[in-house]
């Protein structure tokens, strides 16, 4: 069985040159950050709840939030559970009182914005972070980090999703 770190949600960046969305993990406790490259709709998603933003109608991941929240389940966690041939795979933990838990395989970008939404606790199998993990020890570089995921931000403040277009997808966008 495989021992789960927690982590948090450092933020969204933009790889360039090809403008990808990275969503960037970071091991609590620790200096290991995950890179999970994902679709341009699942991170305006994630960064639009990181900052507390709600959208004047609901995005997919609200919709789906919601409904969760009136069936009376409680996302327990997101597991972020493995890694083959590039792509990572992500559990839902469902908890409703009464009843036997609930797992439910997701990717991981959907399931990280579902956890924002909810405040489900992340977390990842220590063999993915120790096979993808990128080890950052020099503390600037997260000071960096930081200064562009506010960049990012405040990008996010003067877009539309619509400004994303139709079809643009990276090849590893089923992630």
């Amino acid at each position: 069985m495989s021992t789960y770190l927690p982590v948090e949600i450092v933020g969204i960046r933009i790889e360039l040159p090809t403008n990808t969305p990275v969503m960037l993990l970071r091991e609590q406790g620790g200096k290991r950050h995950l890179p999970i490259w994902i679709g341009p709709n699942e991170a305006t998603a994630i960064a639009l709840a990181l900052e507390g933003i709600e959208p004047q109608r609901p995005m997919t991941h609200d919709l789906f939030s919601e409904v969760i929240q009136k069936l009376s389940f409680n996302l327990k966690e997101v597991v972020v559970t493995g890694l083959e041939s590039g792509t990572y795979f992500a559990e839902l933990h469902f908890e409703k009182v009464g009843e036997s838990p609930i797992i439910v395989s997701a990717r991981p970008s959907d399931a990280i914005a579902l956890a924002t939404r909810l405040g489900a606790a992340v977390t990842v199998a220590e063999d993915v972070l120790d096979e993808a993990g990128i080890l950052i020890q020099n503390e600037s570089d997260t000071e960096d980090a930081d200064k562009e995921i506010e960049r990012f931000r405040e990008f996010l403040d003067d877009i539309d999703p619509d400004d994303f277009g139709e079809g643009h997808q990276h090849p590893s966008s089923n992630l």
